[in-house]
């Protein structure tokens, strides 16, 4: 089974597994997570990166902005083989990552980003999720109860 863990900028590493914990409550715990503080050094946040993921691998890091300290600090724990980064995580994708962690590491890996981009979409107010859109009818009036 592949070990999942977030490096996020504070709290969204922590809020990320509490949300996935809701989902599923007995996987919730199982993810690593580090919380990235303002000013703390890319050295400290490195030190801190490698305790919290010790000795596990295969791992899959999801983190939060490319090029910003928790992702660079992932790329440095990646080894391309048994630990890769996938930076722009979102709960969609940390809950795929959740659903598929015993595929293949470049499978889940697929499977997570897959799952953060399909994760996004716009949500039309006046429209009930996943039904179709009705011809505009301008006699009609949709308010909002």
């Amino acid at each position: 089974m592949t070990t999942l863990m977030v490096i996020a900028h504070a709290p969204l590493a922590s809020a990320l597994r509490s949300c996935a914990a809701h989902v599923f409550p007995d996987e919730g715990e199982s993810i690593l997570v580090l919380d990235v503080e303002a000013g703390q050094s890319p050295d400290a946040v490195l030190e801190a990166a490698q305790l919290v993921l010790g000795a596990h691998a295969p791992a899959l890091i999801l983190t939060d902005i490319f090029g910003a300290t928790p992702a660079n600090t992932a790329s440095k724990l990646a080894d391309g083989n048994r630990c890769k980064v996938l930076a722009g995580v979102n709960l969609p994708m940390l809950l795929r990552a959740l659903t598929y962690r015993n595929e293949p590491l470049d499978v889940l890996l697929e499977k997570a980003m897959t799952g953060g981009a399909q994760g996004i979409l716009p949500v039309d107010l006046t429209t009930p999720q996943k039904q179709a859109k009705r011809a505009h009818d301008p006699r009609e009036h949709h308010y909002q109860q």
